[in-house]
């Protein structure tokens, strides 16, 4: 019994019992080894907690709103007497529909456009970034960061600097940058950028928010844009069409200024030009309310992210506390004490039976 766990075909109650008393004396037996690894991870417990840098977290939650197209679509025929497709004036740009914005917020384009904003007069995020996590001192060996200016235009960039944006880009992607919607059900969506600088964390993070909100903007509003410059354009070219015809109809009426009702074509000129008035006047017409639709559409397209909450000092932290980081290393260290006593015994049983 006291050389096998249990017996070859099968095992009852009593066995259970009589081999977990078995382990339990065995573990007892070994109680030296276990206060020690206690009291190991006691002190790398506390080590942990005292020299570990607290985590500072800065985060932003909004509500994305979805243009309003309501009304566009019956108005659209009147668009179309000018060429001008007015139905999609109202559409919505598919970037921004469902998750793909969260997307947006992990893209190289975003945060590498962040990290060259400024973090104060005279440093960027970048700089800031690099200066905290000794990139300079880690990288030393493949790149020389204190030599490069990445003030310069990024079309100015060299090769190197490029790949120093996309490698820290890289890292912020994946160990401090989170977005998720809390509840699935909703439209609110939650950015967190998570860091060791309190004060780079909640920088980068509204810088973050401002960049994508601005892309936001001028993606969702560029298609409205472009059709009310087209109707502005339109409205312009067509009351300078309108002033020439009033001009030449006040001429050629003055020209006869008392014509006789009996000749006709004496009254030719005047009422050819009047025609002209009218017919610019109604296409003038029709164009200023189709531009003023375009007008309070585009203006419903404006207002597109809502922010609820925006980081504020003092940020929220995380840390290992002193006790709990005792507490941590004694369960850790002790657990993996008593896995090797298990898997020692183990061999030597195995060793015994061959």
């Amino acid at each position: 019994m006291a050389s096998k766990h249990f017996s070859d075909n099968q095992f009852t109650l009593q066995e259970v019992i009589l081999n977990i008393r078995e382990w339990v004396s065995y573990f007892l037996s070994k109680w030296k080894i276990l206060i020690a690894a206690g009291i190991f991870g006691m002190a790398l417990g506390a080590l942990v907690s005292i020299f570990k840098k607290p985590v500072f977290h800065a985060e932003t939650s909004f509500v994305l709103e979805e243009g309003d197209a309501g009304g566009i679509s019956q108005m659209s025929g009147l668009a179309s007497l000018v060429g001008v497709n007015l139905g999609s004036l109202g559409g919505t740009s598919g970037l921004f529909q469902g998750d793909n914005i969260m997307e947006l917020y992990r893209s190289e384009r975003m945060l590498g456009q962040t990290l060259l904003e400024p973090f104060d007069e005279s440093l960027l995020l970048i700089d800031r970034f690099v200066a905290f996590e000794k990139l300079d001192e880690k990288w030393a060996s493949k790149v020389d960061i204190p030599s490069m200016d990445f003030t310069l235009p990024r079309e100015q960039f060299t090769v190197a600097q490029d790949s120093v944006v996309k490698e820290i880009t890289k890292l912020i992607r994946e160990n401090q940058l989170s977005v998720s919607k809390p509840d699935r059900k909703l439209s609110i969506i939650q950015v967190s950028i998570s860091s060791k600088d309190e004060l780079y964390a909640k920088a980068f993070n509204e810088s973050l928010v401002q960049n994508v909100t601005d892309f936001y903007f001028l993606t969702k509003t560029k298609k409205t844009g472009e059709n009310l410059q087209i109707l502005q354009s339109q409205a312009d070219s067509v009351r300078a069409i309108l002033d020439e015809s009033l001009l030449s109809y006040a001429s050629a009426t003055d020209r006869v200024p008392n014509s006789n009702p009996l000749l006709s074509s004496a009254q030719v000129e005047s009422r050819k030009r009047q025609i002209d008035v009218q017919a610019t006047g109604a296409v003038y017409q029709e164009i200023v309310k189709n531009l003023e639709i375009a007008k309070v559409n585009h203006r419903n397209n404006s207002p597109l992210i809502q922010v609820i909450d925006s980081p504020r000092l003092p940020l929220k932290r995380s840390e290992i506390r002193l006790v709990k980081g005792i507490v941590l290393g004694v369960v850790i260290v002790g657990l993996v004490a008593l896995l090797g006593l298990y898997c020692q015994r183990l061999y030597h049983k195995h060793v015994q039976e061959s």
